[in-house]
């Protein structure tokens, strides 16, 4: 995270100035709400990365038993 801002060519005056115009936008009660709303998509869909070995298609599942016969 520590050279993020430098591949961005951001500083920490940018950075601040970024944040407080995010501010200033969305109004600190909705803020967190958004937050929130970006948590549970990234949480949504590392979990469905995950399940996507695990939910193959049935044509799929079939040719495998078929193959272990």
């Amino acid at each position: 995270m520590y050279y993020l801002p430098l591949l961005l060519g951001l500083g920490t005056p940018e950075l601040i100035l970024i944040a407080l115009a995010i501010l200033l936008l969305f109004g600190a009660t909705k803020i967190p709400e958004i937050m929130k709303g970006i948590g549970k998509g990234i949480k949504s869909f590392k979990k469905e990365m995950n399940s996507t070995d695990d939910d193959e298609a049935p044509s799929e599942k079939k040719e495998k038993d078929s193959d272990k016969k």
